[in-house]
């Protein structure tokens, strides 16, 4: 298969998914974003009353509810029984279910099939916590994006959300299953001191120095 997969990993609040976005719009790829998957399932515990620390319940909540991902003008989607969640997956009572969800070796063993996929669809920039070392761990295209507490502290509350950025990456660090790690070959890229055109120019550069072809990195100029 000629379609390429950009890894794109880090912690929350580093900035990731709208460097992912910016950079796919730019290439013309498929932009996934993960996340809204993981999320998804935590909002489909909310509504039907299952408690996501139990994964005995929330197994048996995948055999019962349909989890539906596909893709409208190159960004990736997510639906629950045909329901789109939309902003309800930014909930506070979202953000503190999906780590747990996401502990689930089940809910895992789903979604990253699902994301792995969307590589049949084309070429994508796939966003989340264990792309390179999980969904894709043989494309030489991973990068690991990172910012300082501080800085991630102050994206997290500017974005509205009120939770921990740090406690969230605690969980999903040590979490046994695909737990959050900088892939083997990841190239780090701290966005504490940089804005959203200069993330995306480093990352346009891993691509060329890992060998992108200049067909699709002309798309970017």
């Amino acid at each position: 298969m000629s379609n390429i997969a950009v890894a794109i990993d880090g912690p929350a609040a580093s900035g990731k998914s709208t460097v992912a976005k910016t950079l796919a719009k730019r290439l013309g790829l498929i932009m996934v974003n993960t996340g809204a998957m993981y999320r998804a399932v935590a909002w489909a515990t909310i509504q039907h009353g299952v408690e996501a620390a139990d994964s005995a319940a929330v197994v048996e909540l995948l055999a019962r509810v349909k989890f539906s991902c596909g893709v409208e003008n190159n960004l990736s989607t997510v639906l629950v029984d045909g329901v789109d969640p939309g902003d309800a997956l930014r909930q506070d009572a979202v953000n503190s279910r999906v780590s747990k969800v996401a502990a689930i070796q089940e809910v895992r063993d789903l979604l990253v099939s699902m994301q792995r996929d969307y590589l049949e669809l084309g070429s994508v920039v796939m966003e989340g916590r264990d792309i390179g070392s999980v969904v894709f761990p043989e494309t030489p295209f991973k990068m690991y994006i990172d910012a300082s507490e501080e800085v991630r502290r102050k994206r997290r509350s500017a974005e509205g959300i009120i939770d921990d950025p740090t406690a969230r990456d605690k969980e999903d660090s040590q979490r046994k299953s695909s737990p959050l790690v900088i892939a083997e070959g990841a190239v780090v890229i701290d966005s504490s001191d940089m804005d959203v055109e200069q993330v995306v120019q480093a990352a346009l550069n891993v691509l060329r120095e890992r060998g992108a072809s200049e067909e699709l990195l002309s798309k970017a100029n």
